[in-house]
Parts: C-alpha cells; structure tokens; sequence
C-alpha cells in the first residue's frame, strides 16, 4: 500500500474515542455455556490453557516469535506468560519480563524483593489473543484490515492496515501491538498458516508439559473439545461480551 493512500485512509477514519477498559477477574463457565459456545459454532477453532501446567520456561514465546517473525529481542509478542506471586497479606505482585521469553530467572518481580517465606502461593498464566466470537478490535477498525474467518480467528491483512491503532486500543486482553518492522498492527492468530495445514501452532508444539493445546470445538470427539466442554473451565474478562474462545483450566482468582 502506497503512503499516500495510507494517509488518505488515515484522514478519511477521522478522531476516533475509545474508552479504557479497567482490569477484571476471570468467569467460570457453567458446563451449559461452554457447551452453547460449541454448539454455536460452525468452524471453530478453540484454544485451552492448563495453568496447572505451566511451569514459565518461556519456550512457548520464542518458538512463536520464531515463527511469525517477531523480531527476538523485541519488546512485543504474539504470546507471552505472566508470573503471579500471592503474598500471605493478600498482595498479588505480577510480572513478565520479555514476555517470558527466558523463563523467570530472578526472585525479583519488577526489581521488588519478595520474601519466600511470605509467598502463599505462585504460578504462570499464559496468553494470547482470544479470537473472540465478537471481536471489539472487528467493529472499530475503519478499513476491514481486521477481520473474521469462517472457522473463528481473526486476521489482520497487512496491505490494508494503516496503522492508526484503534484495535490496539480496543482490545480488552492487550493482545495486539504495533509490528516493530512492518508498522502495522500484530497478534496471535493461532499460526492460522499451521493449522489450516493440520499443523498444531508453534506454541502448542513447543510446550513439553502440555499447558497449551488447540481444540477443533466443531468436533465433539476432538479431547480437547471434551475438557471444555465437561470440565470447569474460566475465560477472561467475559463481561465486555466478546466471547473469548481461549478457555482456561485451573484459573486463580487472582488472574486479570
């Protein structure tokens, strides 16, 4: 896309206002909305993290920045994980350097020293874009660049996106972000290029402890589906309505 046509678009979207979301706990899902949320797809593709599992190697978030060629030493990521530290008081202390990229080496959590004695409990949470069946981040962009496929993830086309940002601003998960060399806007797309070839995401192959898994929630035998589907499973911040198809097993309450 030339500049001057980028530009054009640019003035022609206009101001646009979008209001900031606060941080939220997670929802649990009562079996029969998990399984409405499958039944009420067609193609679906679905994702589920188990945070029991999770052990924050950050194997996870290089093997996807080396696939989708997110520059390695970047401070941006497709997914990241993100360390959750309880203190006896009550206190949660969250941090994520690099997006996790190199594990959690340090007992500092932005540069604050935490007791381990004090420490109630702590654990890894993963994530990634939750390629919601009513994308916010679909509704404001001005020019179609973000968009839907029939099987449920949403895609960002480069040639069309002109960079005004209002899907970064709109997404309440903070999963998208400005690509450092393309100056368009990024995120996770499931590695739609693997799995529309029977391929699993490179995140999913790279995890050894088996955290995160996709699920094709239009098949009631897949396994995963079945977790979903008859397990107690939570999504993020389900109260913005945009019915996230990231489902999580083992979620704190502790986790926004």
């Amino acid at each position: 896309m030339s500049c001057s046509r980028r530009n054009f678009l640019k003035d022609a979207a206009g101001a646009a206002f979008v209001s900031s979301l606060p941080l939220s706990a997670f929802v649990i899902l009562t079996t029969e909305e998990a399984k409405a949320a499958v039944a009420a797809a067609t193609v679906r593709w679905g994702y589920l993290v188990d945070t029991n599992k999770c052990t924050g190697c950050g194997m996870c978030v290089k093997a996807c920045k080396n696939e989708n060629e997110i520059p390695y030493d970047a401070p941006v990521t497709r997914t990241w994980v993100e360390r959750y530290v309880v203190t006896k008081d009550g206190t949660t202390h969250i941090d994520s350097p690099d997006g996790g990229r190199d594990g959690f080496t340090s007992d500092k959590i932005r540069d604050e020293e935490v007791d381990p004695e004090n420490i109630a409990k702590a654990f890894f949470v993963p994530k990634l874009c939750n390629q919601c069946d009513n994308p916010a981040c679909v509704q404001v962009c001005p020019v179609g660049a973000t968009y839907k496929t029939e099987d449920g993830v949403v895609l960002i086309d480069r040639e069309w996106c002109i960079g005004c940002g209002y899907c970064i601003m709109a997404c309440p998960y903070g999963v998208r972000f400005f690509h450092p060399d393309h100056k368009v806007a990024d995120k996770c797309n499931f590695c739609y290029h693997r799995i529309t070839k029977g391929m699993m995401p490179a995140c999913v192959e790279s995890c050894a402890f088996g955290a995160r898994r996709l699920a094709n929630l239009r098949d009631p035998d897949d396994p995963v589906t079945k977790i979903i589907t008859t397990e107690r499973v939570a999504v993020l911040k389900d109260e913005y309505g945009t019915k996230p198809h990231v489902f999580y097993l083992g979620l704190d309450n502790n986790v926004r």
